[in-house]
């Protein structure tokens, strides 16, 4: 029989502070200057930040939030907060201050640890939360307010705990909550173990090595940045963080600076980045071989084939809050890399295969589907890292199937080399005459068209059809894209049913807090009449 070796945190942070203390980790802070640290100097924070919360009156299993950008200070929390006992709880910036005060409450945060240069965000839910503690980190100067405390002087007055507690692989070490983009936001507690083995299996992957340099642009307080820190504090890799500056100069002129090899975030944040490289193609020098990761929502194949003419792949990421994030990436396998661009674009834009460890199916009422690329139902998960609950949520009903698997929503297909692609979520799709249309099919196709930059596709009721589908389109500056146009482009590819009643034009399109254009929202606003932006 094999050692009962428990599988925590505990165990990344002591293999980096042991293998790599010199390893550098860079943040741009708020001035744009760029601050420097190292593993070491963040495994002896961490651990000073586990005594503070263990000396303070912090016990296993309580919730400490932050609220902060990414930046190797948040580093410290995502390794200090759990090792102590306690829950790391990431609050996502971007939700409305209504959201933001809900999930502090029903998470019962004990402590709050805050961005001075997010504290006006703070004050806006400051009158109904109700934290033990306020810790503000200084990470632009600014004062602090009444009632709150330095981050800084607190670790002062504590020592670095030398001896980590003795942990249950099955411990709670972190919390996020889902986006909230129907109903209420409901909250997922990720273990020790499956952080552990969702960075092992992501490590694997993706293909990280301990020389790569990673530019995490997905933010730390969504779905722990798809656990790029975790996999890369275990490998013992470089990191680069953005702090608060994710305009695309900002973000290009850090990963020459830092050598960026290996870069993810969200499609509209490379899409802002594929066009600034086009517009200056010899601005920037990037780290040769370049990658980046893309998830969030459906990369366009289009924009894989523009960063591939400019000699950096991308790869499609597909995943959840529920699944500590990702369950499948959109490598090729070997030999696929020599087959003709129409037949290999198409393939690597969908969602890819599962990572090592994770099974899914796919299901259409009570029977299961071939994986024939054709037939479609919805994707069904289960992982060492996927979610079987929500925390303190007694309505989950129909999230999860009789026999345990994750029900994910996403109506999708699986070809018979185990490549998913999703067709729709399924509260997305188009029923016209009683068929099926794929909204996120039809998007992709649309911002093909030279003036797309965006495209959203959603549902408007009609008397004969049942619902018709109306496309949302963000077009280039300068530019037109004439309905003519898009309907021959689109009936080239698809039946003509398939094929819009009408394109708007707006000037942008609304998104959720994690990055996603909010379809509820453009349904709301056409069915009130309202412009959509």
């Amino acid at each position: 029989m094999m050692d009962d070796y428990p599988l925590t945190l505990a165990a990344v942070l002591r293999r980096a502070e042991a293998l790599y203390p010199r390893v550098e980790i860079a943040t741009r802070a708020p001035d744009r200057s760029i601050r420097r640290t190292d593993y070491g100097a963040v495994a002896r924070r961490a651990r000073t930040l586990a005594a503070a919360l263990r000396e303070e009156g912090v016990g296993p299993g309580d919730r400490i939030a932050t609220l902060m950008w990414n930046h190797s200070t948040h580093l410290e929390a995502y390794l200090g907060v759990p090792v102590s006992g306690a829950v790391l709880h990431t609050l996502n910036l971007r939700l409305p201050p209504d959201q933001l005060a809900y999930v502090v409450n029903h998470a019962r945060d004990r402590w709050i640890l805050v961005d001075d240069v997010l504290l006006p965000l703070f004050e806006k839910i400051r009158g109904r939360v109700h934290p033990e503690r306020v810790l503000v980190v200084p990470f632009s100067g600014k004062p602090l307010p009444d009632g709150a405390e330095d981050y800084e002087g607190v670790l002062s007055s504590h020592r670095p705990l030398e001896a980590l507690p003795d942990l249950r692989e099955t411990e709670a070490a972190g919390m996020c909550y889902t986006s909230g983009t129907t109903g209420r936001l409901k909250g997922v507690l990720y273990s020790h173990r499956s952080l552990v083995l969702h960075s092992l299996a992501e490590a694997i992957a993706i293909g990280l090595r301990q020389t790569d340099c990673v530019l995490p642009v997905v933010p730390m307080f969504h779905a722990n940045a798809w656990g790029l820190p975790y996999t890369l504090a275990l490998l013992g890799g470089r990191q680069a963080f953005p702090g608060p500056h994710l305009d695309p100069d900002s973000l290009l002129d850090l990963m020459e600076r830092e050598k960026v090899t290996f870069a993810g975030g969200v499609p509209s944040i490379w899409l802002g980045i594929v066009e600034a490289l086009e517009r200056e193609p010899t601005r920037w020098k990037l780290a040769p071989g370049l990658r980046m990761i893309v998830g969030g929502s459906a990369v366009p194949e289009s924009m894989i084939r523009r960063f591939d003419a400019l000699g950096i792949r991308v790869v499609h990421g597909y995943g959840m809050t529920e699944t500590s994030p990702v369950i499948t990436l959109g490598n090729p396998k070997a030999g696929m890399e020599a087959w003709p661009p129409e037949r290999f674009y198409p393939l690597v834009a969908r969602q890819g295969t599962p990572l090592p460890l994770v099974d899914l199916r796919v299901r259409r009422g009570d029977q299961e589907v071939p994986w024939d690329g054709e037939s479609a139902g919805e994707l069904e998960v289960r992982a060492p890292w996927a979610a079987r609950a929500y925390f303190d949520e007694a309505d989950s009903a129909g999230k999860w199937s009789d026999d345990g698997w994750l029900r994910t929503g996403d109506i999708v297909t699986v070809d018979p080399e185990g490549y998913v692609e999703i067709v729709d979520r399924a509260k997305d799709l188009v029923k016209s005459g009683g068929e099926w249309i794929s909204s996120v099919a039809v998007e992709n196709a649309l911002v093909a068209h030279p003036a797309v930059r965006e495209a959203a596709v959603i549902a408007r009721p009609d008397p004969k059809w049942g619902e018709r589908p109306i496309a949302f389109l963000v077009l280039k500056d300068g530019t037109t894209a004439p309905p003519e146009e898009l309907r021959a482009l689109l009936e080239r590819r698809f039946p003509k049913w398939w094929v819009p009643d009408e394109f708007r034009a707006v000037a942008e399109l609304p998104k959720t807090s994690t990055g996603k254009v909010s379809k509820l929202t453009l349904r709301q606003r056409s069915e009130s009449g309202s412009p959509p932006s």
